[in-house]
């Protein structure tokens, strides 16, 4: 009766378990005298059926040990639902410690300071948050569940209803808290990307404009008219380049410029890289420009060469002409002579406007 009358009901789901398995063994020594009673009561019955002498303090006996057996199992079935209502109990506060023991680990994660130092590190970051977040979404299932269990133990524990409460505010707050924190965690992740996202445009737009710059400046004016065309068409090329790489520099800016509008925590860095991307590409269109006012004077130079060293010829061959002292020898020759020079007039007329 000791046993079955206790009211130690365990500190902790461990200490339970201990206690359970302690009163099953009770129980099956409890069922084990059960035969021992029923023996009692046949024994008895037997000795009444002969009318034994002392029947009626046999009778009283018996009563007695019946009345007391069945306390016994009575108060042995409150004992069993007690120490099963404590399992229940403490194996809700066990599973509220543990998934309280998550979220606090995890939140140690969320509450990290490092938000990538480049774009591929803050991808890597990205990736990693959003697995928390997944294991974060399948946990709010099992905090709902929780919190499911805990309104029914109040309702079937009302003694214990107090601390069941404590426990239930306990894991909501710490689930609020952490869900609080990844929120905070991937706006602040999100802002970073942006940051790298649109530092890497500028760093490949700048490196670029390097590039295209070297490339303008790599070609020396050219000897003859020939390599003076090849420049321009390769000149134009790059034009070509630049105009592709254009809607690159509207988006660097627009990028740029909606982390300003936003107040981004780098604003002043950002807004320092776009005025050196618009100076850098100022600077590249203006270069363009100023070494196609150099090709084409080369052009034109070299155009001018080649028609004066045109004319020279023609005034050589035309000088021999001229010089000739063959005045004709006939009419008919003479009239010859006369055709060439009149072909010859009109020649230099032709030159002569070349010339002007």
């Amino acid at each position: 009766e000791a046993i079955v009358t206790s009211e130690e009901l365990g500190q902790d789901l461990e200490h339970v378990e201990v206690l359970q398995k302690k009163f099953e063994e009770f129980q099956t020594d409890l069922a084990a005298h059960e035969e021992r009673v029923n023996e009692v009561n046949q024994f008895a019955g037997k000795l009444i059926q002969e009318q034994h002498p002392e029947e009626e303090l046999i009778k009283s006996k018996q009563d007695e040990v019946n009345a007391s057996w069945q306390r016994l199992k009575g108060l042995a079935l409150q004992r069993q639902g007690k120490l099963f209502g404590a399992a229940e109990v403490q194996r809700f506060n066990r599973d509220v410690d543990e998934t309280i023991s998550w979220i606090k680990e995890k939140g140690q994660l969320m509450a990290s300071d490092d938000f990538g130092r480049d774009l591929a590190s803050v991808q890597a970051l990205l990736r990693k948050h959003e697995g928390l977040e997944r294991d974060l979404a399948a946990l709010e299932d099992k905090v709902k569940a929780l919190c499911a269990e805990a309104d029914r133990l109040q309702q079937s524990h009302p003694i214990n209803a107090s601390q069941i409460q404590v426990k239930r505010e306990e894991l909501i707050a710490n689930w609020e808290q952490i869900r609080t924190l990844a929120a905070e965690r991937h706006a602040r992740l999100n802002d970073s990307y942006r940051l790298q996202r649109f530092l890497a445009d500028f760093r490949d737009l700048t490196s670029w404009v390097t590039e295209m710059k070297a490339l303008i400046n790599a070609d020396e004016l050219a000897n003859d008219v020939a390599g003076a065309e090849a420049l321009l068409d390769r000149h134009q090329e790059h034009k070509g380049e630049i105009d592709a790489h254009e809607d690159s520099f509207k988006s660097a800016d627009e990028s740029g410029q909606a982390l300003l509008a936003a107040s981004h925590y780098a604003s002043d860095e950002v807004k320092e890289k776009l005025t050196i991307l618009s100076d850098e590409r100022s600077a590249l269109l203006e270069l363009w420009e100023l070494r196609r006012q150099q090709y084409e004077q080369c052009m034109d130079l070299q155009l001018f060469y080649r028609d004066t060293e045109q004319v020279d010829n023609w005034m050589s061959k035309q000088e021999a002409f001229l010089l000739n002292e063959d005045l004709g020898d006939s009419l008919d020759s003479v009239e010859a002579l006369l055709k060439k020079h009149e072909d010859f007039e009109k020649s230099l007329s032709a030159q002569e406007e070349k010339i002007t």
